[in-house]
């Protein structure tokens, strides 16, 4: 590992102007480019203290053995020189979009004596004029043979036409009227270029006065009594719209434009792209990429743009780029796509009617790309193994951990504090195992402590079904005791309301799956065997722990590792709280979110696995599906209390007359100052009734006033209004 200072510039050497730099490795390879307005402002961060520094800038700096620069006069300059030192060095420091595939478009070789209209990939030719691109050729395909009826230009290879053109006789599409055979001179060379001019401007969004023409042919040979000709030409329109239909109006303005959204966590960004031509969707391409080094959203959108544009020309660059954010600074940018057009290119972030909308769209399906790229990883059983061994390697365990148990707490400025536990069995989720906590023995925002709690909990329960089983004799201390709501230490205890299933039911042991009743599910234990695919596959019962009736009990079965969302003092206290109940053939680890670092406890450093680790995926995914179940609960506990009402433990009350009291009376609060005979007024509600409510109310402590905590204004009313549940939704953990 080099040391930054032993290569960094003298004072004064690096020029205040415009350009680009490249750090080089040891080998002379280069691993980082990158442009700046100012060299010198831009360079002197890199040779900071590394502990300010960005992990993966400080690994990026660490593994560089010199660095230079080149002046360029403006800032668009610099860009289109980063953008070309990338394509040619390929450093491995810096973001790289790479598509999967090579996506198909529908080409007309324009430069051709005799235009062909075909499916082309790779890269771009001077003077053919393309469109798309598609996500799959046999669109393209499908839409020429829509079209070739009303433009019927060439579509056959070179050798074909050659032929036909020797033999004078032309191929069957020539035969059938889809082409008007040039080869052997039905059109000349000047007739079949407009019929192919006119197939691009149809493809390009003029399709009206194409359409227009067609009906008013049809429409002169039936005056004719031309009934033939007319009933062709009804096919041909039809057949153009058809091919239009192939491709939804989504913006009526015949809008060009590019829109581009992303999707990203941590380690990775999933780009989509929709290609907008006259208002039509014309295309859809997207990839998934590594965030190799310390980037944001508008960073992303600028490498992304380098990716799209860096080899278009002319039309190929739309006049509208629609991003989510916008590069800083945004005027290069923008000024190199319009060098590139030919003319003004806008690049914005669309704000409001049908391009936010469709832009809300390709958000939608980069979030769902991201997601099924890692679902994929995921669902793959050699994956699966290839990360419990990574896992397993990095953590130093004796074997691979075949149950993962994860536990999260989620709360709102310490209200309402949760937890969740999920299991993940051979690399895959078993929600059927998935439990929930409230925590109980104190109140406030105190995550160490609550990680302490839940995770004794958990293993009480584990030690209370092996001793009732005699294969645990060991009292645990005294110091991992919970109040009167939990489980006690070596009594057996049983919390009976704190520890909730996916519904938040209990049975009468404390613990439900989601129907209330125990499922049978597979799990693999220590040293269980996958069975070969052509022999009988093994009991999953076999090994696990039952109860009379033979069902699996409740956390009676241990996992091999226990991962806490957190870093260094979540993962101590989870230790802790094991330590005290004397289990030690538990691992912990905790994983930051921050920096995806994973925790062990009593190491002073993390242990940062790869990003293209499948280990460090599976662990993502097992902490993320902790968060999202453990913030579930928490929302649904917080909105019960807050649409709770004193009227709500009023007997015989039901909610249509309760809803009618509410409405006589527009709150809890003015129906608590009315009298008995002002209730009675409330259509539906007798004397007794109305004795009840007040009664009930009169005994009921008043509420504190709600608080409004989008404005901060305090309201009249009980409760609290929606816009207070969405602002109180930005603080929750």
């Amino acid at each position: 590992m080099a040391d930054p200072s032993s290569y960094r510039p003298k004072p004064g050497q690096i020029p205040d102007s415009p350009g680009v730099y490249k750090f080089r490795d040891d080998h002379g390879r280069v691993i980082y480019v990158g442009k700046a307005k100012s060299l010198r402002q831009r360079l002197a961060n890199y040779f900071q203290d590394l502990a300010g520094l960005h992990p993966r800038t400080r690994t990026m700096v660490t593994t560089a053995a010199s660095v230079e620069w080149t002046v360029v006069s403006t800032e668009v300059e610099a860009l289109q020189l980063e953008y070309s030192w990338i394509k040619e060095f390929d450093p491995r420091f810096n973001v790289k979009y790479r598509d999967d595939k090579s996506y198909p478009y529908l080409a007309v070789t324009l430069n051709e004596e005799f235009p062909r209209a075909q499916v082309m990939r790779g890269a771009k030719k001077k003077g053919v004029r393309y469109f798309g691109p598609y996500g799959h050729a046999w669109a393209i395909r499908e839409t020429v043979d829509l079209m070739l009826r009303v433009f019927p230009v060439r579509t056959c290879s070179a050798g074909v036409f050659k032929r036909s053109a020797q033999i004078g006789r032309p191929c069957l599409l020539g035969y059938i009227g889809k082409c008007s055979a040039p080869c052997v001179g039905r059109v000349t060379a000047e007739e079949h270029r407009e019929l192919a001019e006119e197939f691009c401007d149809f493809m390009a969004g003029r399709t009206g006065a194409y359409l227009r023409r067609l009906e008013r042919q049809m429409q002169e040979a039936a005056e004719e009594m031309e009934y033939e000709r007319a009933a062709r030409l009804r096919d041909d329109i039809g057949a153009l719209k058809r091919a239009m239909e192939k491709s939804a109006v989504v913006l009526a303005d015949a809008t060009d434009a590019d829109l581009i959204a992303l999707a990203e966590d941590e380690l990775e960004a999933a780009v989509q792209i929709f290609h907008v031509r006259g208002g039509r969707v014309r295309g859809q391409r997207g990839w998934v990429t590594d965030k190799v080094e310390a980037v944001t959203t508008s960073g992303l959108v600028e490498h992304a743009l380098q990716q799209l544009y860096g080899e278009e020309r002319g039309d190929a660059v739309p006049k509208e780029v629609l991003v989510p954010a916008l590069p800083e600074p945004v005027e290069p940018i923008a000024q190199w796509l319009s060098e590139r057009r030919g003319s003004q290119v806008s690049l914005r972030i669309p704000q409001r009617g049908d391009k936010k909308d469709l832009m809300a769209t390709v958000g939608r399906n980069a979030q769902q790309a991201l997601a099924l790229h890692k679902t994929k990883r995921a669902s793959d059983l050699t994956t699966r193994s290839r990360a419990l061994e990574e896992i397993a390697g990095a953590l130093g365990l004796d074997a691979v951990p075949l149950r993962i148990e994860c536990f999260d707490i989620s709360h709102l400025q310490g209200d309402d504090v949760v937890a969740s536990m999920v299991v993940f069995e051979d690399g895959l989720a078993r929600k059927s195992e998935y439990r929930r906590f409230q925590i109980k023995t104190f109140q406030g925002q105190d995550d160490v402590r609550s990680m302490h709690e839940v995770i004794g909990r958990r293993f009480k329960r584990y030690l209370q079904e092996k001793q009732k089983s005699g294969e645990w004799t060991q009292e645990p201390s005294a110091d991992a005791r919970v109040d009167d709501n939990g489980v006690t230490a070596g009594t057996g205890a049983v919390d009976r309301t704190g520890i909730t299933d996916g519904t938040g039911a209990t049975d009468t042991a404390g613990v439900t799956d989601g129907t209330g009743s125990i499922t049978h599910s597979t799990v693999t234990g220590p040293g269980a065997v996958t069975a070969h695919p052509d022999e009988p596959e093994p009991d999953p019962m076999a090994g696990r722990p039952t109860d009379e009736d033979g069902r699996p009990k409740r956390f009676a079965y241990p996992p091999q590792l226990v991962v806490v969302d957190g870093g260094a003092p979540q993962v101590a206290a989870a230790r802790r709280a094991l330590d005290e109940l004397g289990i030690d053939d538990v691992a912990v680890c905790g994983l930051a979110k921050r920096l995806e670092e994973v925790w062990l406890p009593e190491d002073d450093d993390p242990v940062v696995l790869p990003r293209s680790s499948e280990g460090l995926y599976l662990l993502q995914r097992v902490r993320d599906e902790a968060h999202r179940f453990a913030i579930t609960y928490q929302r649904s506990k917080r909105g019960k209390r807050l649409k709770s009402s004193p009227l709500d433990a009023v007997a015989g009350l039901g909610d249509t007359r309760r809803q009618a009291l509410l409405k006589h009376f527009g709150s809890v609060k003015k129906l608590r100052a009315a009298t008995v005979d002002e209730i009675c007024e409330v259509p539906g509600v007798g004397r007794k009734t109305a004795e009840t409510v007040a009664a009930a109310l009169a005994g009921a402590a008043p509420p504190a006033p709600a608080v409004n905590t989008a404005t901060g204004e305090i309201m009249e009313d009980d409760g609290a209004p929606p816009a207070a549940l969405s602002a109180e939704r930005g603080q929750e953990r």
